[in-house]
């Protein structure tokens, strides 16, 4: 697995430049970090996991989203240097609407996961609180007012992760103990 490592540390030190030629480029941070879980599943494993990509794919969009929000705060900046995010060549309003999609597409994701590994109430339950975070999020957010995106980035957006793994971790015990 040691030669899988080579192509990923390629993907995570290229991030940094994508700003430079695409505006796809916070997408290409949300799939240099979902190599993560696909990794691990190969390490571990040795085989492929179509339950694996989706959560890659969750994580991926899950990324791409909040990296859009707090994008938005660079848009001058961007626009100065001829940097290629979206806020900066789309607009504010019409990158948090595509944020806002890429969230949506998230939660489809992990809605999926609950199907294809027979997950239990509580990750349902789970994937529920996340939606509604991803929604909070949203609402803090306001394309003309961007005072709130430190809030919605550092506070409501890093208990997504947390409430991930507790969820995941819960639903696991559950499912073993009772």
């Amino acid at each position: 697995c040691l030669y899988l490592s080579v192509p990923v540390i390629a993907v995570l030190f290229g991030y940094s430049y994508t700003k430079r030629f695409t505006l796809w480029c916070h997408l290409y941070l949300g799939f240099a970090i979902s190599l993560a879980p696909m990794g691990a599943w190969i390490a571990a494993t040795g085989a492929f996991s179509w339950g694996i990509l989706c959560l890659s794919m969750a994580l991926m969009t899950y990324i791409a989203g909040f990296d859009i929000i707090y994008a938005c705060q660079d848009t001058t900046f961007d626009q100065e240097q001829n940097l290629f995010s979206l806020p900066s060549r789309i607009g504010v309003e019409r990158a948090l609407v595509l944020s806002s999609a890429l969230h949506g597409m998230s939660f489809a994701f992990f809605l999926t996961i609950y199907f294809i590994f027979d997950m239990g109430r509580v990750y349902l339950a789970t994937v529920g609180v996340i939606g509604i975070l991803f929604v909070v999020e949203h609402k803090l957010v306001n394309p003309k007012d961007l005072r709130h995106i430190d809030i919605a980035f550092f506070h409501v957006n890093s208990v997504v992760s947390v409430v991930l793994f507790a969820g995941i971790l819960m639903d696991e015990l559950v499912r073993r103990w009772v």
